[in-house]
């Protein structure tokens, strides 16, 4: 169950004006208390940290740190960034997404275009996950292949239109997926969280800043949340969904980035043994299409 998404292309997303935008908002988020600088209570002209002061904690001088957040990080090196990093409380995630967008020419080029294809053997291994919601994931929340439990479970991706095989199409434009996802604005972050590390990795990639683009022009809340620049990347947990057939379902979830250089990742779900979601993966399992069929129409 794979097919390829239509090549709908846009112009690329403005890297510099991505990482000012992310310094920025950064910056903002923190309070000098938060790391350790005396607060006067005198008016602040700007939210969290002053460029001064950030300057100052990174041990960098002012006018250098201006320039980086200006856009301007062609000349800056890694441990530079490593100490605004620090200074600025980053995760791994942001750290990595920094450095994507401040220095691009120091990782490998990819051809973020061309169309992504499943190897047949991983098709072959989600066909033996019996009992196990399993799909493939790609650049840009790409949907590239699944089995039969996670059509039982998702719906049928089969039945719609290869360009809405994506995740974000699902969650943001699609009203069955609200209900579906009990916890439905958690699922749209991380989902935005996804797109915004591609776009670190691929700012030129133009089938990205299409679907951005479309995405922000058909929702609002799209649109919120990646003016958050919020980055992540989220490899296991708990998704809570309410399914048309079974009622509330509880599953563990762990997701394995593939180490192939493809940029897909496997994620399997699973239910705790004895549990009522467990049982209710089984009902789903022997009903088949029927369960299919059910996930589709939500």
């Amino acid at each position: 169950m794979d097919e390829q998404q239509a090549a709908v292309t846009g112009p690329p997303l403005d890297r510099r004006a991505e990482l000012s935008e992310f310094l920025r908002s950064r910056r903002a988020r923190l309070k000098p208390e938060d790391v350790g600088l005396p607060d006067f209570g005198r008016h602040r002209r700007v939210p969290g940290l002053r460029r001064e002061e950030l300057a100052q904690l990174a041990g960098v001088s002012v006018a250098y740190y201006t320039r980086l957040e200006q856009g301007n990080g062609r000349n800056v090196s890694a441990e530079v960034l490593d100490s605004i990093a620090r200074a600025l409380r980053l995760t791994d995630a942001e750290h990595a997404h920094l450095t994507h967008l401040a220095k691009p020419k120091s990782h490998k080029k990819k051809p973020a275009a061309r169309q992504q294809h499943v190897r047949p053997p991983l098709r072959q291994l989600l066909d033996t996950m019996e009992g196990v919601p399993a799909y493939i994931v790609g650049r840009r929340s790409e949907i590239l292949a699944w089995n039969r439990m996670a059509a039982a479970v998702f719906g049928d991706w089969a039945e719609l239109p290869v360009t809405e095989r994506n995740w974000a199409r699902l969650v943001f434009l699609k009203p069955e997926y609200r209900d579906l996802f009990v916890d439905w604005e958690q699922k749209a972050i991380d989902v935005v969280c996804s797109l915004r590390m591609d776009a670190g990795c691929y700012p030129d990639d133009p089938r990205l800043s299409a679907l951005v683009g479309e995405l922000s022009v058909k929702s609002e809340e799209f649109g919120r949340l990646w003016a958050t620049h919020d980055v992540k990347e989220k490899n296991h947990g708990v998704k809570r969904l309410h399914h048309p057939l079974v009622g509330d379902l509880a599953l563990n979830f762990e997701s394995f980035r593939l180490a192939d250089g493809t940029d897909q990742c496997l994620v399997a779900y699973h239910a705790e043994p004895g549990s009522a979601s467990a049982e209710s993966l089984r009902l789903l399992a022997s009903w088949g299409s029927d369960a299919t069929r059910a996930g589709t129409s939500a």
